[in-house]
Protein backbone atom coordinates (compact mmCIF):
# COMPACT_ATOMS: atom_id res chain seq x y z
CA UNK A 1 0.00 0.00 0.00
CA UNK A 2 1.21 3.50 -0.86
CA UNK A 3 1.08 6.10 1.94
CA UNK A 4 1.30 9.82 1.19
CA UNK A 5 0.54 13.32 2.52
CA UNK A 6 -1.59 16.16 1.21
CA UNK A 7 -2.59 19.56 2.52
CA UNK A 8 -4.96 22.35 1.57
CA UNK A 9 -8.53 22.47 0.32
CA UNK A 10 -10.26 19.25 1.28
CA UNK A 11 -13.38 19.34 -0.85
CA UNK A 12 -11.35 19.37 -4.09
CA UNK A 13 -9.50 16.12 -3.38
CA UNK A 14 -10.54 13.28 -5.65
CA UNK A 15 -10.75 10.02 -3.76
CA UNK A 16 -12.95 6.98 -3.34
CA UNK A 17 -13.36 7.74 0.34
CA UNK A 18 -12.86 10.79 2.51
CA UNK A 19 -12.43 10.21 6.26
CA UNK A 20 -13.08 12.93 8.85
CA UNK A 21 -12.95 12.97 12.64
CA UNK A 22 -15.66 13.80 15.13
CA UNK A 23 -15.45 13.75 18.91
CA UNK A 24 -17.33 12.20 21.79
CA UNK A 25 -18.72 15.55 22.92
CA UNK A 26 -20.38 15.89 19.47
CA UNK A 27 -17.91 18.54 18.27
CA UNK A 28 -16.42 18.28 14.81
CA UNK A 29 -12.87 18.43 13.53
CA UNK A 30 -11.98 21.41 11.33
CA UNK A 31 -12.35 19.26 8.22
CA UNK A 32 -15.70 17.81 9.30
CA UNK A 33 -16.98 21.26 10.22
CA UNK A 34 -15.97 22.72 6.84
CA UNK A 35 -17.71 19.89 4.95
CA UNK A 36 -20.80 20.19 7.10
CA UNK A 37 -21.03 23.92 6.47
CA UNK A 38 -20.76 23.40 2.73
CA UNK A 39 -22.74 20.18 2.20
CA UNK A 40 -24.68 19.67 5.50
CA UNK A 41 -23.37 16.09 5.39
CA UNK A 42 -23.66 15.39 9.11
CA UNK A 43 -27.09 16.92 9.65
CA UNK A 44 -28.87 13.61 9.04
CA UNK A 45 -26.55 11.81 11.48
CA UNK A 46 -27.36 14.42 14.12
CA UNK A 47 -31.09 14.10 13.46
CA UNK A 48 -30.88 10.35 14.02
CA UNK A 49 -28.47 10.77 16.93
CA UNK A 50 -25.99 8.57 15.04
CA UNK A 51 -22.90 10.75 15.22
CA UNK A 52 -20.23 8.31 16.54
CA UNK A 53 -19.46 9.12 20.18
CA UNK A 54 -17.21 6.23 21.22
CA UNK A 55 -13.57 5.97 20.21
CA UNK A 56 -13.25 3.94 17.03
CA UNK A 57 -16.93 3.96 16.14
CA UNK A 58 -17.57 4.81 12.49
CA UNK A 59 -20.49 5.89 10.35
CA UNK A 60 -20.89 6.08 6.58
CA UNK A 61 -22.44 9.17 5.01
CA UNK A 62 -23.68 9.49 1.44
CA UNK A 63 -21.63 12.06 -0.46
CA UNK A 64 -23.49 14.88 -2.21
CA UNK A 65 -23.88 15.01 -5.96
CA UNK A 66 -20.90 16.65 -7.62
CA UNK A 67 -18.53 16.13 -4.69
CA UNK A 68 -14.95 15.09 -5.50
CA UNK A 69 -15.14 12.21 -3.03
CA UNK A 70 -17.37 9.18 -3.58
CA UNK A 71 -17.93 8.25 0.06
CA UNK A 72 -17.54 9.87 3.45
CA UNK A 73 -16.51 7.93 6.55
CA UNK A 74 -16.90 9.58 9.95
CA UNK A 75 -14.79 8.23 12.81
CA UNK A 76 -14.91 9.17 16.49
CA UNK A 77 -11.40 10.09 17.63
CA UNK A 78 -12.07 10.44 21.34
CA UNK A 79 -12.92 13.57 23.26
CA UNK A 80 -11.48 17.07 22.97
CA UNK A 81 -11.47 17.29 26.77
CA UNK A 82 -8.45 14.99 27.13
CA UNK A 83 -5.54 13.65 25.12
CA UNK A 84 -6.06 10.54 23.00
CA UNK A 85 -4.00 7.53 24.16
CA UNK A 86 -1.92 5.24 21.96
CA UNK A 87 -4.49 2.48 22.36
CA UNK A 88 -7.30 4.85 21.33
CA UNK A 89 -5.35 6.00 18.26
CA UNK A 90 -4.84 2.38 17.26
CA UNK A 91 -8.48 1.57 17.92
CA UNK A 92 -9.63 4.43 15.68
CA UNK A 93 -7.23 3.50 12.88
CA UNK A 94 -8.13 -0.19 13.11
CA UNK A 95 -11.81 0.65 12.87
CA UNK A 96 -11.17 2.80 9.81
CA UNK A 97 -9.18 -0.02 8.20
CA UNK A 98 -11.94 -2.52 8.94
CA UNK A 99 -14.59 -0.22 7.45
CA UNK A 100 -12.53 0.36 4.30
CA UNK A 101 -11.64 -3.32 3.93
CA UNK A 102 -15.30 -4.23 3.59
CA UNK A 103 -15.73 -1.91 0.59
CA UNK A 104 -14.23 -1.94 -2.90
CA UNK A 105 -12.32 1.25 -2.22
CA UNK A 106 -9.05 1.86 -4.06
CA UNK A 107 -8.05 5.17 -2.49
CA UNK A 108 -8.81 6.93 0.78
CA UNK A 109 -7.92 10.29 2.32
CA UNK A 110 -8.02 10.79 6.09
CA UNK A 111 -8.14 14.42 7.18
CA UNK A 112 -6.39 14.10 10.54
CA UNK A 113 -6.20 16.21 13.66
CA UNK A 114 -3.72 15.14 16.32
CA UNK A 115 -4.95 15.92 19.82
CA UNK A 116 -3.25 12.90 21.36
CA UNK A 117 -0.60 12.28 24.01
CA UNK A 118 2.03 11.57 21.31
CA UNK A 119 3.70 13.80 18.74
CA UNK A 120 2.70 13.92 15.08
CA UNK A 121 5.38 11.45 13.98
CA UNK A 122 4.15 8.78 16.37
CA UNK A 123 0.53 9.60 15.50
CA UNK A 124 1.32 8.96 11.82
CA UNK A 125 3.26 5.80 12.74
CA UNK A 126 0.29 4.36 14.61
CA UNK A 127 -2.13 5.11 11.76
CA UNK A 128 0.10 3.61 9.07
CA UNK A 129 0.87 0.53 11.17
CA UNK A 130 -2.81 -0.05 12.02
CA UNK A 131 -3.95 0.36 8.43
CA UNK A 132 -1.17 -1.94 7.15
CA UNK A 133 -1.98 -4.68 9.64
CA UNK A 134 -5.71 -4.10 9.26
CA UNK A 135 -5.51 -4.93 5.56
CA UNK A 136 -3.63 -8.18 6.03
CA UNK A 137 -5.51 -11.13 4.55
CA UNK A 138 -4.42 -14.74 4.37
CA UNK A 139 -5.09 -16.18 0.91
CA UNK A 140 -2.08 -18.38 0.14
CA UNK A 141 -3.76 -21.76 0.42
CA UNK A 142 -7.28 -20.68 -0.56
CA UNK A 143 -8.89 -21.13 -3.96
CA UNK A 144 -12.47 -20.11 -3.15
CA UNK A 145 -14.20 -17.18 -1.44
CA UNK A 146 -11.00 -15.15 -1.63
CA UNK A 147 -11.47 -11.52 -0.67
CA UNK A 148 -8.52 -9.30 -1.54
CA UNK A 149 -8.86 -5.72 -0.29
CA UNK A 150 -8.88 -3.16 -3.09
CA UNK A 151 -7.23 -0.25 -1.24
CA UNK A 152 -3.82 0.64 -2.68
CA UNK A 153 -3.45 4.33 -1.78
CA UNK A 154 -3.90 5.88 1.65
CA UNK A 155 -3.34 9.60 2.18
CA UNK A 156 -3.18 11.70 5.31
CA UNK A 157 -4.53 15.21 4.79
CA UNK A 158 -4.01 18.25 6.95
CA UNK A 159 -5.79 21.57 6.86
CA UNK A 160 -2.30 22.92 7.51
CA UNK A 161 0.73 21.46 5.74
CA UNK A 162 1.99 18.17 7.16
CA UNK A 163 5.77 18.22 7.47
CA UNK A 164 8.54 15.60 7.16
CA UNK A 165 7.80 14.36 10.69
CA UNK A 166 4.47 13.06 9.42
CA UNK A 167 6.09 11.57 6.31
CA UNK A 168 8.75 9.76 8.32
CA UNK A 169 6.09 8.51 10.71
CA UNK A 170 4.07 7.04 7.84
CA UNK A 171 7.11 5.20 6.50
CA UNK A 172 8.01 3.91 9.95
CA UNK A 173 4.45 2.73 10.59
CA UNK A 174 4.23 0.99 7.25
CA UNK A 175 7.51 -0.84 7.92
CA UNK A 176 6.42 -1.87 11.41
CA UNK A 177 3.10 -3.08 10.01
CA UNK A 178 4.86 -5.11 7.33
CA UNK A 179 7.11 -6.66 9.97
CA UNK A 180 4.06 -7.65 12.02
CA UNK A 181 2.32 -9.00 8.93
CA UNK A 182 5.41 -11.04 8.04
CA UNK A 183 5.27 -12.71 11.44
CA UNK A 184 1.52 -13.28 11.13
CA UNK A 185 1.78 -14.78 7.68
CA UNK A 186 4.59 -17.17 8.56
CA UNK A 187 2.62 -18.30 11.60
CA UNK A 188 -0.53 -18.83 9.58
CA UNK A 189 1.12 -21.02 6.95
CA UNK A 190 0.49 -24.76 7.39
CA UNK A 191 3.31 -26.98 8.59
CA UNK A 192 3.61 -28.79 5.27
CA UNK A 193 4.59 -25.47 3.63
CA UNK A 194 6.35 -23.60 6.43
CA UNK A 195 9.07 -26.15 7.12
CA UNK A 196 12.54 -25.40 8.53
CA UNK A 197 13.79 -25.21 4.93
CA UNK A 198 11.05 -22.70 4.09
CA UNK A 199 12.06 -20.49 7.02
CA UNK A 200 15.68 -20.68 5.89
CA UNK A 201 14.70 -19.67 2.36
CA UNK A 202 12.67 -16.73 3.68
CA UNK A 203 15.66 -15.59 5.70
CA UNK A 204 17.99 -15.89 2.70
CA UNK A 205 15.57 -13.81 0.64
CA UNK A 206 16.04 -10.95 3.13
CA UNK A 207 19.82 -10.91 2.72
CA UNK A 208 21.43 -7.89 1.13
CA UNK A 209 22.95 -4.55 2.07
CA UNK A 210 23.57 -4.43 5.81
CA UNK A 211 21.86 -7.79 6.41
CA UNK A 212 23.77 -11.04 5.99
CA UNK A 213 22.29 -14.51 6.40
CA UNK A 214 23.95 -17.86 7.05
CA UNK A 215 22.15 -21.19 7.39
CA UNK A 216 23.81 -24.06 9.21
CA UNK A 217 22.83 -27.56 8.10
CA UNK A 218 22.49 -30.63 10.33
CA UNK A 219 26.11 -31.76 9.95
CA UNK A 220 27.31 -28.32 11.01
CA UNK A 221 24.81 -28.20 13.88
CA UNK A 222 25.99 -31.59 15.13
CA UNK A 223 29.65 -30.59 14.78
CA UNK A 224 29.01 -27.62 17.06
CA UNK A 225 27.84 -30.06 19.72
CA UNK A 226 24.19 -29.01 19.75
CA UNK A 227 23.00 -32.33 21.15
CA UNK A 228 19.88 -30.87 22.73
CA UNK A 229 18.72 -29.26 19.47
CA UNK A 230 19.48 -32.38 17.44
CA UNK A 231 17.59 -34.57 19.91
CA UNK A 232 14.41 -32.70 18.96
CA UNK A 233 15.15 -32.95 15.24
CA UNK A 234 15.88 -36.70 15.43
CA UNK A 235 12.30 -37.82 14.80
CA UNK A 236 11.61 -35.67 11.73
CA UNK A 237 12.27 -36.32 8.06
CA UNK A 238 12.53 -32.55 7.58
CA UNK A 239 16.15 -31.37 7.97
CA UNK A 240 16.76 -28.97 10.85
CA UNK A 241 18.13 -25.50 10.10
CA UNK A 242 20.04 -23.08 12.29
CA UNK A 243 19.56 -19.62 10.81
CA UNK A 244 21.86 -16.70 11.62
CA UNK A 245 20.85 -13.19 10.43
CA UNK A 246 23.20 -10.29 11.17
CA UNK A 247 22.04 -6.72 10.64
CA UNK A 248 25.05 -4.41 10.93
CA UNK A 249 23.86 -0.80 10.89
CA UNK A 250 25.87 0.44 13.85
CA UNK A 251 29.57 0.87 14.58
CA UNK A 252 31.71 -2.21 14.09
CA UNK A 253 32.66 -2.26 17.76
CA UNK A 254 29.09 -1.80 19.02
CA UNK A 255 27.76 -4.88 20.81
CA UNK A 256 24.60 -6.25 19.16
CA UNK A 257 21.25 -7.11 20.62
CA UNK A 258 20.56 -10.76 19.83
CA UNK A 259 17.05 -12.10 19.24
CA UNK A 260 16.59 -15.88 19.46
CA UNK A 261 13.39 -17.38 18.07
CA UNK A 262 11.98 -20.83 18.74
CA UNK A 263 11.25 -22.33 15.34
CA UNK A 264 9.32 -25.56 15.89
CA UNK A 265 7.45 -25.58 12.58
CA UNK A 266 5.14 -28.31 13.84
CA UNK A 267 4.97 -29.80 17.32
CA UNK A 268 3.32 -33.18 17.78
CA UNK A 269 4.95 -33.51 21.18
CA UNK A 270 7.21 -36.25 19.84
CA UNK A 271 6.98 -39.59 21.66
CA UNK A 272 5.14 -37.73 24.48
CA UNK A 273 2.50 -37.07 21.86
CA UNK A 274 -0.11 -34.36 22.33
CA UNK A 275 -3.88 -34.99 22.37
CA UNK A 276 -5.50 -34.75 18.95
CA UNK A 277 -7.93 -31.85 19.57
CA UNK A 278 -6.43 -28.50 18.55
CA UNK A 279 -3.13 -30.13 17.54
CA UNK A 280 -3.51 -28.28 14.23
CA UNK A 281 -2.66 -25.11 16.16
CA UNK A 282 0.82 -26.48 16.77
CA UNK A 283 1.81 -25.00 13.41
CA UNK A 284 1.99 -21.79 15.46
CA UNK A 285 4.85 -23.20 17.55
CA UNK A 286 7.30 -21.32 15.32
CA UNK A 287 5.83 -17.90 16.09
CA UNK A 288 8.97 -16.94 18.03
CA UNK A 289 10.99 -17.53 14.87
CA UNK A 290 8.35 -15.67 12.85
CA UNK A 291 8.67 -12.64 15.12
CA UNK A 292 12.44 -12.57 14.60
CA UNK A 293 11.94 -12.61 10.82
CA UNK A 294 9.32 -9.89 11.20
CA UNK A 295 11.72 -7.67 13.16
CA UNK A 296 14.53 -8.24 10.66
CA UNK A 297 12.14 -7.33 7.80
CA UNK A 298 11.46 -3.96 9.43
CA UNK A 299 15.12 -3.34 10.25
CA UNK A 300 16.11 -3.88 6.64
CA UNK A 301 13.52 -1.36 5.50
CA UNK A 302 14.26 1.32 8.09
CA UNK A 303 18.06 0.91 8.15
CA UNK A 304 18.64 2.02 11.77
CA UNK A 305 22.15 2.63 13.07
CA UNK A 306 22.18 -0.43 15.26
CA UNK A 307 23.56 -3.95 15.31
CA UNK A 308 21.00 -6.72 15.71
CA UNK A 309 21.50 -10.46 15.31
CA UNK A 310 18.54 -12.75 14.67
CA UNK A 311 18.88 -16.47 15.45
CA UNK A 312 16.32 -19.11 14.53
CA UNK A 313 16.62 -22.75 15.58
CA UNK A 314 14.16 -24.50 13.27
CA UNK A 315 12.96 -28.09 13.30
CA UNK A 316 9.84 -30.23 13.59
CA UNK A 317 9.12 -32.29 16.71
CA UNK A 318 7.85 -35.62 15.39
CA UNK A 319 7.46 -39.21 16.67
CA UNK A 320 9.30 -41.94 14.74
CA UNK A 321 11.65 -44.86 15.25
CA UNK A 322 14.52 -42.38 15.39
CA UNK A 323 12.84 -39.97 17.79
CA UNK A 324 14.24 -39.15 21.22
CA UNK A 325 12.55 -41.14 24.01
CA UNK A 326 11.56 -40.10 27.54
CA UNK A 327 14.46 -41.03 29.79
CA UNK A 328 17.13 -40.36 27.15
CA UNK A 329 20.09 -38.23 28.22
CA UNK A 330 21.60 -35.71 25.78
CA UNK A 331 24.53 -33.33 25.95
CA UNK A 332 23.94 -29.67 25.15
CA UNK A 333 26.41 -27.37 23.38
CA UNK A 334 27.35 -25.98 26.79
CA UNK A 335 28.50 -29.45 27.89
CA UNK A 336 25.67 -29.79 30.42
CA UNK A 337 23.69 -33.02 30.25
CA UNK A 338 19.88 -33.17 30.18
CA UNK A 339 17.55 -36.01 31.09
CA UNK A 340 14.56 -35.72 28.78
CA UNK A 341 11.54 -36.65 30.85
CA UNK A 342 9.02 -35.24 28.39
CA UNK A 343 9.70 -34.85 24.68
CA UNK A 344 6.89 -32.29 24.48
CA UNK A 345 9.12 -29.89 26.43
CA UNK A 346 11.22 -29.51 23.31
CA UNK A 347 11.37 -25.74 22.90
CA UNK A 348 13.80 -25.32 25.77
CA UNK A 349 16.04 -28.01 24.24
CA UNK A 350 16.20 -26.11 20.97
CA UNK A 351 16.72 -22.78 22.69
CA UNK A 352 19.41 -23.83 25.17
CA UNK A 353 21.88 -24.63 22.38
CA UNK A 354 21.00 -21.41 20.55
CA UNK A 355 21.56 -19.45 23.78
CA UNK A 356 25.00 -21.02 24.12
CA UNK A 357 25.84 -20.30 20.47
CA UNK A 358 25.14 -16.56 20.82
CA UNK A 359 27.94 -16.07 23.36
CA UNK A 360 30.28 -15.58 20.38
CA UNK A 361 28.61 -12.25 19.55
CA UNK A 362 29.52 -10.75 22.96
CA UNK A 363 26.00 -9.32 23.04
CA UNK A 364 24.68 -6.21 24.70
CA UNK A 365 21.56 -8.22 25.50
CA UNK A 366 19.89 -11.46 24.41
CA UNK A 367 16.12 -11.87 24.15
CA UNK A 368 14.58 -15.21 23.30
CA UNK A 369 11.02 -15.38 22.03
CA UNK A 370 9.15 -18.65 22.29
CA UNK A 371 5.72 -20.22 22.44
CA UNK A 372 7.18 -22.18 25.32
CA UNK A 373 4.57 -23.30 27.85
CA UNK A 374 0.87 -23.89 28.23
CA UNK A 375 1.44 -22.92 31.86
CA UNK A 376 2.03 -19.32 30.75
CA UNK A 377 -1.36 -19.32 29.01
CA UNK A 378 -3.00 -20.47 32.24
CA UNK A 379 -1.18 -17.75 34.19
CA UNK A 380 -1.66 -14.76 31.86
CA UNK A 381 -4.22 -15.71 29.22
CA UNK A 382 -3.77 -14.06 25.83
CA UNK A 383 -3.35 -10.50 27.06
CA UNK A 384 0.28 -10.37 28.21
CA UNK A 385 3.43 -12.25 27.27
CA UNK A 386 5.37 -13.73 30.17
CA UNK A 387 8.69 -11.98 30.81
CA UNK A 388 11.65 -13.42 32.67
CA UNK A 389 15.09 -11.82 32.94
CA UNK A 390 18.41 -12.14 34.74
CA UNK A 391 18.88 -8.35 34.58
CA UNK A 392 16.25 -6.02 36.01
CA UNK A 393 17.26 -3.04 33.86
CA UNK A 394 16.64 -5.10 30.72
CA UNK A 395 13.33 -6.34 32.12
CA UNK A 396 12.24 -2.76 32.87
CA UNK A 397 13.12 -1.65 29.33
CA UNK A 398 11.09 -4.47 27.80
CA UNK A 399 8.11 -3.85 30.09
CA UNK A 400 8.14 -0.16 29.13
CA UNK A 401 8.48 -1.05 25.45
CA UNK A 402 5.48 -3.36 25.65
CA UNK A 403 3.42 -0.66 27.32
CA UNK A 404 4.37 1.93 24.70
CA UNK A 405 3.59 -0.46 21.83
CA UNK A 406 0.41 -1.78 23.49
CA UNK A 407 2.03 -5.21 23.12
CA UNK A 408 2.36 -5.79 26.84
CA UNK A 409 4.37 -8.23 28.91
CA UNK A 410 4.22 -9.12 32.59
CA UNK A 411 7.29 -9.96 34.62
CA UNK A 412 7.31 -13.35 36.33
CA UNK A 413 9.67 -14.54 39.09
CA UNK A 414 12.95 -16.23 38.27
CA UNK A 415 13.89 -17.25 41.79
CA UNK A 416 16.43 -19.91 42.72
CA UNK A 417 13.70 -21.57 44.79
CA UNK A 418 12.29 -23.01 41.55
CA UNK A 419 15.59 -24.40 40.24
CA UNK A 420 15.52 -27.54 42.40
CA UNK A 421 12.48 -28.78 40.48
CA UNK A 422 14.86 -29.55 37.60
CA UNK A 423 17.05 -31.92 39.64
CA UNK A 424 17.80 -35.26 37.98
CA UNK A 425 19.35 -38.48 39.32
CA UNK A 426 20.85 -39.25 35.92
CA UNK A 427 21.95 -35.94 34.36
CA UNK A 428 22.90 -32.39 35.26
CA UNK A 429 19.24 -31.45 34.97
CA UNK A 430 15.85 -32.66 33.78
CA UNK A 431 14.02 -30.87 31.00
CA UNK A 432 10.80 -30.51 33.02
CA UNK A 433 10.04 -29.77 36.64
CA UNK A 434 6.45 -30.85 37.16
CA UNK A 435 3.13 -29.09 36.64
CA UNK A 436 3.51 -26.46 39.36
CA UNK A 437 5.03 -23.23 38.08
CA UNK A 438 5.65 -24.79 34.68
CA UNK A 439 6.39 -21.53 32.88
CA UNK A 440 8.80 -20.54 35.67
CA UNK A 441 10.74 -23.81 35.70
CA UNK A 442 11.03 -23.64 31.90
CA UNK A 443 12.59 -20.19 32.25
CA UNK A 444 14.84 -21.51 35.04
CA UNK A 445 16.05 -24.20 32.64
CA UNK A 446 16.96 -21.56 30.05
CA UNK A 447 18.64 -19.38 32.66
CA UNK A 448 21.30 -22.06 33.13
CA UNK A 449 22.58 -21.26 29.64
CA UNK A 450 22.60 -17.47 29.91
CA UNK A 451 25.05 -16.68 32.70
CA UNK A 452 27.53 -14.83 30.43
CA UNK A 453 25.24 -11.99 29.30
CA UNK A 454 22.10 -10.00 30.10
CA UNK A 455 19.15 -12.08 29.03
CA UNK A 456 15.36 -11.94 28.86
CA UNK A 457 12.86 -14.62 27.89
CA UNK A 458 9.44 -13.84 26.39
CA UNK A 459 6.96 -16.70 26.69
CA UNK A 460 4.42 -15.87 23.99
CA UNK A 461 2.38 -19.07 24.12
CA UNK A 462 -0.73 -17.08 25.01
CA UNK A 463 -0.19 -14.05 22.79
CA UNK A 464 1.27 -15.35 19.52
CA UNK A 465 -2.02 -16.58 18.10
CA UNK A 466 -5.77 -16.69 18.67
CA UNK A 467 -7.98 -19.74 18.47
CA UNK A 468 -11.63 -20.32 17.63
CA UNK A 469 -13.37 -18.30 14.94
CA UNK A 470 -10.58 -15.70 15.01
CA UNK A 471 -7.88 -18.35 14.61
CA UNK A 472 -4.66 -16.88 13.32
CA UNK A 473 -1.26 -15.52 14.28
CA UNK A 474 -1.17 -12.08 15.89
CA UNK A 475 2.37 -10.97 15.00
CA UNK A 476 3.18 -10.37 18.66
CA UNK A 477 5.64 -9.43 20.07
CA UNK A 478 7.10 -7.67 17.00
CA UNK A 479 5.73 -4.32 18.21
CA UNK A 480 7.31 -4.72 21.65
CA UNK A 481 10.68 -5.72 20.17
CA UNK A 482 10.75 -2.84 17.69
CA UNK A 483 9.92 -0.35 20.42
CA UNK A 484 12.77 -1.76 22.50
CA UNK A 485 15.21 -1.66 19.58
CA UNK A 486 14.15 1.55 17.83
CA UNK A 487 11.85 3.52 20.10
CA UNK A 488 9.37 2.91 17.29
CA UNK A 489 6.45 4.49 19.14
CA UNK A 490 8.40 7.30 20.80
CA UNK A 491 8.68 10.89 19.70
Amino acid sequence: MDFSLKAGQLDTLRTDCLIVQVYADKTLSKAAKALDEKYHLLARLRELDEVPQKVGNCAWVMSPKGASFKRLLVVCAGSTSRKLTIQEIKSSAQSVAKALKNKSIKSAVWSVENHSEVDSGVFATLIAESVTTGFYSYTETKTQNISIPALTKFTLHGVDKLDAVWRNGLQRGKSIGEGINTARHLGNLPGNICTPTYLADRARALAGGKLTVAVLEEKQIAKLGMGAFMSVAAGSDQPAKFIVMEYRGGAANSAPVVLVGKGITFDTGGISIKPGPAMDEMKFDMCGAASVLGVMTTLKQLQPRQNVVGIIAATENMPSGKATKPGDVVTSMSGQTIEILNTDAEGRLVLCDALTYVERFKPKAVIDIATLTGACVIALGNHASGLYANDQALADELLAAGQAAQDRAWQMPLWDDYQKALDSNFADMANVGGREGGSITAACFLSRYTKKYNWAHLDIAGTAWLGGGAKGATGRPVGLLLQYLLGAYSG
